[in-house]
């Protein structure tokens, strides 16, 4: 086996194979950035050498910084995790040059399938079904059109190199044909530096069922099953899960031959996925091929007992693969929900900022965890916004899916936006129980996904008075002289009950609470004649409460966000936010009139697309911006005129900053 490895990755990933190639016996060797200096990938493995700045270009996509890193430490293979140059077949030719091993397919490989043009004309010839498309090489924007409208709108934009979802745009209309193909062009070439488009027939609401392949130097080739990864938000997926439900048998086995026979094609080396879309009658059709091990990888490991990263370091040191298709099968029901710093209320939106609290759930046989970070760390700007996967296994679908809302429910992070309540509605919306799928779940089901927040239940208030009492008396018994009667938080009057008087900001809802003390950290409290007996007891962070003889555990944290102290309190069922309202406060002034266009996260202008003194229409793009490899438009909500331009095409911009100055007419 390798004695030594270099991952050229960061984050989870990273830290994945890190673990398996300890668990063998190998050393490993990480590579850093500037902005991951002190990332838990450097720190685990056993070296880590920096390799340059912040952004990709300068440091994980140098393909010579990582060459050079191996041979400096001595390394006899590299792992590229995914991203970045897991799909670079420059890259993996330059591994060879360099008598380095390359984890994954040979290069022939990766060029082929690496070029969907080229590899729906192989598929084609390989027997794997195809939908309708124009896949050749003359990228003539008019002959484009002229194609989507021979196939039929709708119709998928698709970057010939692309992955991820990004350079990928649906068009509905001929009108919308020119902008979209621009935007997808662009995210194409700053993602893969190749903006070659190909032209697809959408298929409306099918299902996104993909097949692990995996093939040895030595011909053999199994399949170990499939995943559905039909629940997406901008082509990207969110939660997967495996088996895909609702699959007979004698499809499963006609999907897994189809994804052999499309590996074989390409004499195909490695872990590879083969993505299929699955229409309402149980067609299927050839996707593409993904030449590297998957993000949702583990939910296949936990159906199947095997480790995929172990495969593929054994099959790169020349073993044959550890299983034939006779030793494998699916045992149980694995989910994975894939834990984002975004705002899906703000179009899933990426967010940036620091981990100011982070509590996972407890990992066990049936729960796992897999990241690239600890409290404290920053989610920044460079990289994609994935905070972490979280992966549950139970024995059938139905058990699973609670288990999965459980362990959602344990995650907690302060900090930055993340999208975990949003998974919770996922994992219990009845249609996604009942595998009712397709890749416009989110979209059919928006109404119940993007509820209104509702006013916090009263019977949560009492939890969050009774922290602030318990925290006056932990306070005060740590001051210099509790027993003083200038440290006294008791409310004593003569002849009259002790009570406090809580008010309580939730939003923009005050909760105005009497607590009367009735014994040792006992209140019998009334909020909007309501009554509530509470007690309870504070260590830390984790708050023991029983109210009406409910007893409940709370995790609650103190911080700070835009600027204001807040205090966020987490229970089995919920997370809310309040602030204590203190006497002669004041009342804040907006002040903002709201004339100027913010930034609505950090990143880089991409195009500016007005200058001062134009007239612009309702819906026009003014200005476009990237950030954590998302573009994101900045559009008129009405006409009127544009009367400053603060940036110019290139700037890096905080969010919540000012872009342009807009007159409505």
């Amino acid at each position: 086996m390798f004695g030594k490895i270099l991952i050229a990755n960061r984050g989870e990933i990273a830290c994945r194979v890190i673990r398996t190639a300890g668990k063998l016996g190998i050393r490993t060797v990480a590579v850093y950035s500037d902005a991951d200096a002190n990332a838990l990938h450097a720190r685990m493995a056993d070296e880590a050498v920096h390799i340059g700045g912040s952004a990709p270009a300068e440091s994980y996509l140098s393909m010579e910084k990582v060459i050079e890193a191996a041979k400096q430490t001595g390394s006899d293979a590299i792992h590229p995790g995914y991203g970045f140059l897991s799909e670079n077949s420059s890259f993996c030719q330059l591994c060879a040059e360099n008598n380095l091993v390359f984890i994954g397919p040979p290069a022939h490989a990766i060029e082929t399938m690496g070029s969907k043009s080229a590899a729906k004309q192989l598929m084609e010839q390989a027997g794997v079904p195809l939908l309708p498309g124009y896949h050749g090489a003359d990228q003539n924007p008019q002959l484009l059109k002229n194609f989507a409208e021979q196939i039929g709108y709708p119709v998928l934009l698709k970057a010939v190199s692309g992955g991820g979802g990004k350079g990928m745009r649906q068009v509905w209309n001929a009108g919308e044909f020119d902008e979209a193909l621009g935007a997808a062009k662009r995210e194409a070439l700053s993602g893969f530096g190749d903006d070659a488009m190909l032209i697809e027939k959408y298929l409306e609401a099918p299902r996104h069922v993909e097949v692990q392949v995996f093939f040895d130097n030595f011909g053999s080739g199994v399949y170990l099953y499939e995943r559905d990864c039909s629940v997406q938000r901008r082509h990207q997926k969110i939660i997967e899960e495996a088996p895909a439900p609702n699959l007979p048998e004698g499809l499963r086995e006609q999907m897994g031959e189809a994804a052999l026979r499309a590996a074989a094609a390409v004499s195909y080396v490695g872990a590879g996925t083969v993505e299929f879309l699955l229409d309402s009658t149980g067609n299927f059709y050839f996707m593409e091929m993904n030449t590297r091990l998957q993000v949702e990888h583990p939910v296949t490991e936990m159906i199947t007992g095997q480790d995929l990263v172990e495969w593929q370091l054994r099959v790169a040191y020349n073993e044959p693969l550890p299983c034939q298709q006779s030793d494998l099968a699916i045992r149980g029901h694995a989910f994975e929900a894939r834990i984002y710093a975004e705002d899906p209320a703000n179009e899933f939106l990426p967010a940036a900022g620091r981990l100011d609290w982070l509590q996972q759930p407890a990992e066990s046989a049936s729960v796992r965890v897999e990241t690239g970070v600890v409290q404290g760390d920053e989610v920044g700007v460079f990289y994609d916004p994935m905070i972490a996967k979280l992966i549950v296994w139970d024995e059938d679908r139905q058990r699973g899916l609670a288990r999965l809302d459980r362990a959602l429910a344990a995650y907690r992070i302060i900090g930055v936006t993340t999208n975990i309540n949003f998974l919770r509605r996922l994992a219990t919306n009845v249609a996604f129980i009942a595998e009712d799928l397709s890749t416009d779940f989110i979209a059919r089901h928006e109404t119940s996904l993007f509820a209104e927040v509702r006013p916090l239940p009263h019977s949560l208030a009492p939890l969050a008075c009774l922290y602030l009492l318990l925290r006056r008396q932990a306070n005060l018994r740590s001051a210099a002289d509790p027993t003083s009667p200038w440290h006294a938080l008791d409310n004593w009057r003569m002849n009259a009950p002790a009570v406090n008087e809580e008010t309580i900001l939730v939003g923009n809802t005050e909760y105005v609470i009497r607590a009367e003390k009735t014994g040792w950290q006992t209140y019998a409290m009334n909020l909007a004649n309501d009554s509530y007996l509470v007690s309870g007891e504070l260590a830390g962070n984790e708050m023991t409460a029983t109210v009406n003889g409910h007893r409940q555990i709370a995790t609650v944290v103190e911080h700070r966000r835009d600027g204001a102290a807040v205090i966020s309190m987490f229970t089995a069922d919920t997370q809310f936010e309040f602030k204590p309202v203190e006497a002669d406060l004041g009342e804040e002034v907006d002040h903002d009139d709201g004339s100027g266009f913010k930034a609505p996260m950090n990143g880089t202008i991409v195009d500016i697309l007005v200058k001062a003194g134009d007239q612009v229409s309702a819906g026009d793009t003014l200005v476009i911006m990237e950030a954590m490899k998302m573009e994101h438009a900045i559009k008129a909500p009405g006409d009127g005129l544009i009367s400053e331009v603060f940036y110019i095409k290139g700037d890096l911009v905080d969010g919540g900053a000012a872009l342009l100055s807009f007159e409505p007419a």
